[in-house]
């Protein structure tokens, strides 16, 4: 329950588990753009990409960057 504009301890939980949530899924990507070949600089792009924008940048690198990999 908040009072006073406060947050409680569920609101707390919630808010925890979403940031960490977020962070675990960027690192993912970054680990696995790290592992893969890709062609010329497109493997320092990908990194920047997710480190500048977080979550954004791991969503568009899982549905678009995967597809860029060398096989």
């Amino acid at each position: 329950m908040s009072t006073l504009g406060f947050i409680g301890g569920l609101e707390f939980l919630f808010i925890l588990f979403l940031i960490i949530f977020f962070w675990v899924f960027t690192i993912i990507a970054l680990i696995d753009i790290l592992k893969s070949n890709f062609e010329s600089n497109n493997k320092l792009i990908w990194v920047l990409v997710v480190i500048f924008t977080n979550i954004i940048g791991a969503i568009l690198y899982f549905t678009i960057g995967r597809k860029q990999k060398i096989s």
